[in-house]
């Protein structure tokens, strides 16, 4: 169950909120989502978003995937927390692998889409190419 304001129906999320991201990859591509909500609003990210309370971490990740891209995904490894000066979010981050479902934006995007990394569209956060940066060094280190 989660806390929603009274007054104004938004919910409420107490510091420091956990967030789960996971990397998707299709043919030598990371799946992205345009932003449709602040902070970051028209700007791509890695997709993502908040852990409900009492929700596994894993679970939260593949959901996030789910309701922004429609894809379906097996959360593979944790690839790293995240965490930024100043700022209230931790950041878990996965890799999955695609299972299914049908590429389009869910209600919190405005586009979704696969980038090469050499060619990635201006993103959100300093964060998600940090992520990216460690996604693609434990991925270069895989037998």
């Amino acid at each position: 169950m989660r806390p929603v304001c009274p007054s104004c129906g938004k919910i409420v999320y107490y510091d420091p909120k956990v967030a789960a991201v996971t990397i998707i990859a299709r043919d030598g591509k990371v799946l992205l989502v345009r932003r449709a909500n602040e902070p970051g609003y028209g700007l791509w990210s890695v997709p993502g978003g908040y852990v409900d309370r009492g929700e596994v971490v894993e679970k939260a990740a593949a959901r996030e995937v789910f309701e922004e891209t429609g894809l379906r995904v097996v959360i593979d490894h944790l690839i790293g927390l995240f965490s930024e000066e100043g700022r209230t979010v931790i950041v878990a981050a996965f890799s999955g692998l695609e299972q299914g479902g049908q590429l389009k934006a869910g209600s919190e995007a405005l586009d979704v889409g696969f980038f090469g990394l050499d060619s990635l569209p201006p993103l959100a956060f300093p964060g998600d190419a940090r992520m990216l940066e460690s996604w693609v060094n434990a991925r270069d280190k895989s037998p």
